[in-house]
């Protein structure tokens, strides 16, 4: 019998749309006693921005079943005793998260290419003192200026690496949206390092709780619309998983993953499919 439940908020909601069935099956699962946690790669609002806006949705969370790559990358600073500044490429969500922890960093927003290269570097290039990491999330202001101070940066040993998540894109109609795995990626070819990956699929993410027998890898689902995401996820820990169509990969994805010999893709294999996670609803 399944006891714990991992969702990834992107299967109760998609922005601020709620997917159809998604409150009531969720709710209906605390109902029964079931333990919850919400995992998420998004590193661009707070845990506890993430709660209002779920508790305004209609969903019933409570702030420590929230797991998030902003607030897991602070803690991990934290408990480094990281004691520098850190440059940081992403949003609020990161910068706020570090401010409760104490730990210092750089502003965030925009940081433009001003005039040609030659005018930047030697007019406008001001690289900050006593940077002790550089941590990436998803930043829609990314920019030659930032890649070049993270890969300045990086070229000290010394100076952490730390990405939120890797996700390649967010495909929406028409168009696609660069993910902080874009961004993670340009700065690892330009400063030849490998970063520490913060959130899915590294197992670290929720190891914390397998270690102190909080969940019984056994006995928990994971429930995710992205496979080398959350079903991988689940794989690493031990989980059983669900893929639900209301996202990244659907069941097309999955037959060519079944049909390959490449042992890697068969870990993105989910154990069941669902629609969408409503559909869960008439057999609760």
């Amino acid at each position: 019998m399944i006891l714990n439940l991992f969702f990834v908020l992107g299967v109760l909601w998609v922005y601020s749309n709620i997917i159809e069935g998604s409150v009531e099956t969720m709710n209906r699962f605390k109902e029964l006693g079931k333990k919850i946690f919400f995992c998420t790669n998004n590193s661009t609002k707070t845990r506890t921005e993430l709660l209002e806006k779920a508790v305004f949705l209609g969903f019933s969370i409570e702030e420590d079943s929230i797991i998030s790559t902003a607030h897991s990358a602070a803690a991990y600073l934290k408990n480094r005793n990281f004691n520098k500044k850190v440059y940081v490429i992403g949003t609020t969500g990161i910068t706020r998260e570090l401010d409760s922890v104490g730990i210092d960093h750089t502003p965030v927003g925009p940081d433009v290419m001003e005039g040609t290269l030659q005018q930047y570097l030697s007019q406008h290039f001001k690289p900050e003192e006593n940077i002790g990491a550089v941590l990436i999330g998803f930043d829609e202001h990314f920019s030659f200026p930032k890649m070049t101070k993270a890969a300045s940066y990086l070229s000290d040993p010394d100076c952490l690496f730390i990405a939120t998540n890797t996700d390649e894109r967010f495909p929406m109609p028409n168009l696609v949206i660069p993910g902080t795995g874009s961004f993670v990626r340009a700065i690892q070819t330009c400063a030849e390092r490998e970063p520490l990956v913060i959130g899915k699929p590294n197992p670290g993410i929720c190891e914390w709780l397998i270690k102190r027998n909080v969940i019984n890898p056994a006995r928990t689902l994971m429930i995710g619309d992205r496979c080398n995401t959350d079903v991988l996820l689940g794989y690493n820990c031990g989980f059983q998983t669900l893929l639900v169509g209301t996202g990244i990969h659907h069941l097309n994805d999955v037959a060519e993953w079944q049909s390959s010999t490449d042992p890697e893709l068969k870990k993105l294999i989910p154990d069941v499919y669902l629609p969408k996670l409503g559909d869960l609803l008439q057999f609760m």
